[in-house]
């Protein structure tokens, strides 16, 4: 770890960041994390606790004068995003997060950060370390899994928690105070598909989608980036339409939650198509690259002979699952007509794999109106199930409706004015946030999000601001010192 992240201000911030970032915490596989928080709770000599979902609770008294201010709870998630570039050697299960520092950014080297919500654990941490910083009494909340299913929310009981505030530390402007956001829902569709014999006569080739920036599904959703399985799609449906093109195998995307960056296909096409194809291609490539020259400018699309698969996809169920894709709602489905400027309702098309006779594909559909979100998933259904496709809906969960009479976002507004000189920015957001889900099991308890400002979430160009870190914790302490009495 590069000491230079720890010299960074404030070191309390960074120094927790560091030592976080130090254990491997992958979505699913928080064992590690979960030993690690608790290990810090008891060392402190602070009540320390997993519940029945493995959330973890740290619970620190009021200091001396705040006993008589409402109890808060300061909520972070433990498991972070694993996406790297295809040339990174990296492995997350035992490696922790290599850092940088880049002027004002701190980045990590070929793989994404971690600052979501790293950044966010960082600062409870260092408030429950701290002995000079006023604060009512806190219980941390540190879940789990909220990347790939937000399964510690959803299965927190009600009655573990005493709060009467939530403080979620996992928003990523730091303009921004958030007070509302959306639900999703996860759309699978799978398939066999019988193989066929390679034919006589073919030449093989390896087509490459790479170098889109990719970022978080909901929060970077309405930016018209690329999406890798959408533009491998329309090459794969160009060249089967015009050259009878087949397909081996697909391999696109990684997880639900990020915009796929990259896509790989093998297929064939038969030889006396061979220079007529590989014309056509690269006038589509062209077309590709104009469209996304603002947005993608990195994009690169490759169509290289390689060795002849074995086995191809048969060619009637190879059509179906073309033409399902294309028919597949990928970006902004409606923007909300209440709030300005904010995406009711979207779908991220993630994940991509055809292979040896199964086909699997993974959609993020998400909503901040319930009808909306499952109108959508829906409609998705439907167009896999035209092709023969299973479609599952899984991992449902609600949105956050906006509460702009809270008295948590008064003394936040007032808060980030006095420090600031200027108004926050009063919003709800398209990412999945927990603060819905908890509210389920705690309707009583008053809940705001706000965080520092972090880019590229969910993609290896993740980097987080010093600046803004510095802002970040300044804006905190002075909430923790302006918690209201209790009634």
């Amino acid at each position: 770890m590069s000491q230079e992240i720890r010299n960074l201000e404030p070191k309390q911030l960074w120094n927790k960041f560091a030592d976080l970032n130090a254990v491997p915490r992958p979505s699913k596989k928080e064992d590690r994390v979960i030993k690690f928080m608790k290990d810090f709770g008891n060392a402190l000599g602070l009540e320390t606790f997993e519940d029945e979902i493995r959330n973890v609770i740290i619970r620190k008294p009021a200091t001396i004068g705040m006993e008589d201010r409402k109890a808060i709870v300061l909520q972070g998630h433990l498991d972070m995003v694993h996406q790297k570039n295809s040339d990174t050697v990296f492995d997350f299960d035992t490696q922790g997060i290599d850092m940088y520092v880049d002027g004002d950014w701190v980045r990590a080297r070929g793989t994404t950060l971690g600052a979501d919500n790293g950044l966010g654990v960082a600062m409870i941490m260092a408030i429950l370390e701290s002995n000079d910083i006023q604060h009512p009494a806190i219980e941390a909340l540190f879940t789990i899994d909220e990347e790939t299913g937000m399964t510690g929310a959803l299965n927190l009981k009600g009655g573990v928690l005493n709060g009467d505030i939530l403080l979620n530390m996992d928003t990523e402007e730091d303009d921004e105070i958030d007070i509302g956001c959306a639900g999703g829902i996860d759309v699978s569709a799978s398939r066999s598909y019988h193989e066929e014999e390679t034919p006589d006569d073919s030449v093989g080739y390896t087509i490459t989608v790479k170098g889109l920036n990719g970022g978080h599904s909901g929060m970077d959703i309405h930016k018209g980036l690329g999406n890798a399985n959408k533009i491998m799609n329309r090459l794969l449906f160009d060249g089967f339409e015009n050259f009878g093109l087949q397909i081996a195998e697909i391999n696109g995307g990684s997880l639900r939650n990020a915009i796929p960056r990259e896509s790989v296909a093998r297929v064939v096409v038969a030889q006396m198509y061979d220079e007529a194809y590989v014309f056509d291609m690269q006038e589509i490539i062209n077309d590709i690259k104009t469209e996304f020259k603002t947005t993608e400018p990195n994009l690169t699309i490759e169509i290289i002979k390689s060795d002849l698969p074995k086995k191809v996809m048969d060619l009637g169920v190879q059509e179906g699952i073309i033409r399902s894709l294309y028919a597949a709602h990928n970006g902004v489905y409606r923007m909300s007509a209440d709030m300005e400027d904010l995406v009711e309702t979207s779908n991220n098309v993630a994940r991509v794999i055809v292979k040896e006779g199964e086909i699997s594909i993974g959609c993020l559909t998400r909503s901040s109106v319930e009808t909306s979100k499952f109108d959508l998933a829906n409609a998705l259904r439907s167009a896999f199930e035209l092709c023969g496709c299973e479609v599952v809906f899984s991992g449902s969960y609600p949105g956050w409706t906006p509460n702009v009479k809270s008295e948590i976002l008064d003394i936040l507004v007032q808060v980030y004015q006095r420090q600031n000189n200027t108004k926050p920015k009063v919003v709800a957001c398209h990412a999945g946030l927990e603060c819905g889900i908890l509210g389920t099991n705690y309707p009583q308890m008053d809940m705001i999000s706000f965080g520092p400002t972090i880019h590229g979430a969910h993609s290896p160009d993740e980097r987080a601001s010093v600046k803004s870190s510095q802002k970040f914790w300044n804006f905190v302490l002075e909430i923790l010192e302006n918690i209201p009495k209790k009634d």
